[in-house]
């Protein structure tokens, strides 16, 4: 079974802009046209999306369709198991009787929600070619099980996220669904921006987020050993939340990014050396 979940967001989630990203998703939305976010991990996307979500349901300049959405965001975080049946809906058992449970997909299809598949390349194939019909001028959903077509709500939007960094070449996304979708690309924010961000999440002081910024960037600039990506900035906050409860830095540091990104005990070393630059 998929995990999923569907956002009510009753409060403004924290984002900051790196770019042009939130004109790019408006227009994209003005238009329904779906959307696919490339980026490494923990770089902010699906925060982003939280974010724009809110901005469109919950803003001040929604409608009042869109702001009667009770979960506005239904995600999914995908994975090899992932299966049609768990975006659309099955049949359950319920006492004596038989019922049918929408999936986050036909849920959001129905409401005029934005539905957010994240890491797609990793659902199986016969989930990404169902989402074809929803990403052209169709705007459909087939639900096989109950012989029945869903016509896409006119609020719905259809997202995608995948790290291009991280696949191997098996798990890359075909043409066929590629070309469906508007690309926003998203990186690591620069030092500065990243500090914000970390002094905001994590309750850390500026000048402490500054230096699990600058060591972010220095372990980025391991490019040996195989390691391309570096630390992402989901764990920069959480070695900054580690401090803010009296854990040191060194350790924070040790736990939260070092252990955490890598076993391999060159690369752990690498890192804890930088770690010991930064925080002495």
């Amino acid at each position: 079974m998929n995990s999923d979940t569907g956002y009510g967001l009753t409060e403004k989630p924290y984002y900051l802009p790196l770019a042009d990203e939130i004109e790019l998703f408006r227009a994209a939305y003005a238009e329904r046209l779906p959307i696919l976010l490339k980026g490494p991990t923990g770089c902010g996307k699906t925060r982003f999306v939280e974010y724009m979500t809110w901005l469109l349901y919950r803003g001040e300049g929604a409608d009042d369709a869109r702001r009667r959405v009770v979960n506005p965001l239904q995600t999914v975080a995908c994975h090899e198991d992932l299966s049609a049946t768990d975006l659309v809906g099955r049949f359950l058992l319920q006492g004596e009787e038989t019922v049918w449970q929408d999936g986050p997909l036909s849920r959001a299809v129905i409401d005029g929600a934005i539905c957010y598949l994240d890491e797609i390349v990793e659902a199986r194939k016969d989930s990404t070619v169902l989402i074809h019909s929803l990403t052209d001028h169709r705007r459909i959903l087939p639900v096989e099980k109950k012989g029945e077509i869903l016509d896409a709500h006119s609020n719905f939007l259809l997202v995608i996220s995948y790290n291009p960094g991280y696949q191997n070449v098996l798990k890359d996304l075909k043409p066929s669904t590629r070309q469906r979708f508007v690309a926003i690309d998203f990186a690591y924010p620069r030092e500065e921006e990243e500090a914000r961000i970390v002094a905001h999440e994590s309750g850390v002081d500026e000048d402490v987020a500054l230096e699990l910024a600058r060591l972010g960037g220095k372990v980025r600039n391991l490019r040996q050993h195989g390691f391309d990506e570096g630390v992402s900035t989901r764990l920069l906050v959480y070695a900054g939340q580690l401090i803010s409860q009296g854990v040191s830095a060194k350790r924070a540091c040790d736990v939260a990014i070092c252990r955490a990104v890598t076993d391999d005990v060159d690369v752990q070393k690498a890192i804890a050396e930088i770690a010991a630059s930064v925080f002495p």
